[in-house]
């Protein structure tokens, strides 16, 4: 398996204190472009997540953002969201007119 060089699609941070972030039996392909998911906030990611009780996010699970296809994923999904809106996470529900935040 060959290590991807780094790039404006894959950078591996080994110096950072949390390297890998994420539990791997890879870290020479462990992407840390995205070091913060910028689909967090998707309802719909795609990624591998569980619910907290908080209503938060555990995305320890999610390696999508962090292989080295990832970065083709990440930007094919916000793309999508440039498209049509993707329902965000924080979005309120829907008011009687149809609108967020209709009171």
């Amino acid at each position: 398996m060959s290590t991807p060089k780094p790039s404006h699609r894959f950078v591996s941070n080994t110096a950072c204190e949390f390297f890998p972030c994420h539990r791997t039996d890879h870290p020479e392909r462990f992407n840390c472009l995205f070091c913060f998911c910028p689909l967090y906030f998707l309802e719909d990611c795609g990624g591998r997540f569980t619910l907290l009780a908080s209503g938060n996010k555990d995305c320890s699970a999610c390696k999508l953002p962090h292989a080295p296809e990832g970065y083709d994923y990440v930007l094919a999904k916000l793309r999508e969201c440039f498209r049509r809106p993707c329902r965000l996470r924080f979005d309120e529900e829907p008011g009687p007119a149809g609108e967020a935040g209709t009171e």
